[in-house]
């Protein structure tokens, strides 16, 4: 969907291949703690788009905690997932 949407996706193994991304976008529907845990320096460093389970609230909450700027439900990601890349992609964070 987000290569559709004309973004280039580039697969994370590690926090440290996330230095000079745009955007770093978490998938949380599994191991949503070990993923916050293991992306932890990178969510406080760029801006982050995760999406979880719609069910999952505690998910929900631990991925604002930790700093995730933009935290959906999967079912919307997967229905505005450009969209929504693009809004955070136009913020201005320097202003």
């Amino acid at each position: 969907m987000l290569v559709a949407g004309g973004h280039d996706v580039q697969p994370a193994a590690s926090v440290e291949h996330v230095a000079d991304a745009d955007l770093l976008v978490l998938d949380l529907c599994e191991s949503s703690a070990g993923r916050l845990a293991q992306f932890g320096p990178a969510i406080a460093a760029t801006r982050t788009l995760a999406f979880y389970l719609h069910t999952d609230v505690e998910t929900r909450t631990a991925a604002l905690a930790a700093g995730c700027e933009l935290v959906v439900p999967r079912s919307r990601m997967a229905r505005e997932g450009a969209a929504l890349v693009d809004g955070l992609l136009a913020v201005d964070v320097s202003a």
